[in-house]
């Protein structure tokens, strides 16, 4: 494995950790889910447009033969996971609905599986059941209530994302990964227009302010850090890190996102994590190890190609 994908990886779960913090108090504050997330797929990518505006001046034909995934990437690891995740949230507790969507990684194993008709390695297998067991922990899933529908919708944010790391990793030379990003969110943006235009999801953007780390803020401050911090380089960084890392690995590094997260509450909303949370994140730390070490036993840098063949572009 490169250390610079192993490094933009944990970059971009560090960066995409600070937007539930950053966007909880504005949603308090009577801003809307659809006026959140247009903004912010919106403003993120028009920010990467200048790759994808490149991309399609150098290549004739690029959106012709790239659009499918572009698309397919917009409305599943840009539009889908966000939307299945915040649908899931309201009818079932947050952390609940965190531990479904973040067995993504699991699905990732299970599709190679599948595909392959190799059985996962122990060292796969036991860093998979060490790093749930570490997420039970960390999002505190105690007395939580089962909801059908709010299971499905998280299960459905389950497989947008392992999508967002499968289509990451058919970026590279044909496809640079800032091209399909910048694809990805203006699709996942033009969507969420379309959902606000037809009533689907209401539209409501207050001039407010609100609170974070005991400062008073206007409204644009957390907009801004969201949509041109947090998710730009967020998904910058995670579809650069995935090919280099590949789809398996990175999804297990990017499972550090619930630590980093907790850090950011405990500091812009003093919501100071537990010992049993604490013991929690070392069990998935201890996970992501263990499927490293795997892929290094295999003599696979990129821990996948033996496991989860990447298909060649059309």
């Amino acid at each position: 494995m490169r250390t610079s994908g192993l490094v933009l990886a944990v970059a971009s779960a560090l960066a995409f950790s600070s937007s539930g913090p950053f966007m909880k108090p504005l949603l308090e504050a009577g801003w809307s889910l659809g006026a959140a997330l247009l903004v912010r797929m919106g403003v993120a990518g028009l920010i990467l447009s200048p790759a994808l505006v490149r991309a399609v001046r150098r290549e004739r034909g690029f959106l012709r033969r790239h659009g499918a995934l572009i698309v397919g990437f917009g409305l599943t690891g840009v539009a889908g996971c966000q939307l299945f995740f915040f649908s899931a949230m309201q009818r079932m507790p947050v952390a609940v609905a965190l531990l479904i969507q973040y067995l993504a990684p699991i699905l990732l194993v299970a599709l190679a599986w599948v595909r392959t008709r190799r059985a996962p390695s122990r060292l796969v297998l036991a860093g998979s059941a060490t790093a749930v067991l570490g997420l039970a922990l960390v999002v505190d899933i105690a007395g939580a209530q089962f909801d059908l529908l709010g299971t499905l919708f998280a299960l459905a944010a389950a497989v947008c994302v392992a999508g967002y790391f499968l289509i990451s990793a058919r970026a590279g030379d044909e496809l640079p990964p800032l091209a399909l990003a910048s694809g990805g969110l203006l699709t996942g943006a033009l969507l969420m227009t379309a959902l606000i235009a037809t009533g689907i999801l209401p539209f409501a953007a207050p001039d407010v302010t609100v609170l974070l780390g005991g400062v008073e803020l206007e409204w644009f401050v957390p907009v801004l850090w969201v949509a041109a911090i947090a998710t730009t380089l967020g998904y910058a960084f995670g579809v650069m890190a995935v090919p280099r890392v590949g789809s398996r690995i990175a999804s297990f590094v990017g499972l550090s996102e619930v630590l980093f997260a907790l850090g950011f509450s405990w500091l812009l909303l003093g919501e100071a994590p537990t010992a049993v949370q604490i013991v929690g994140g070392g069990l998935i730390l201890v996970g992501v190890v263990l499927v490293r070490l795997d892929a290094a036993s295999a003599g696979n840098p990129r821990g996948e190609a033996a496991t989860l063949p990447v298909v060649p572009a059309p």
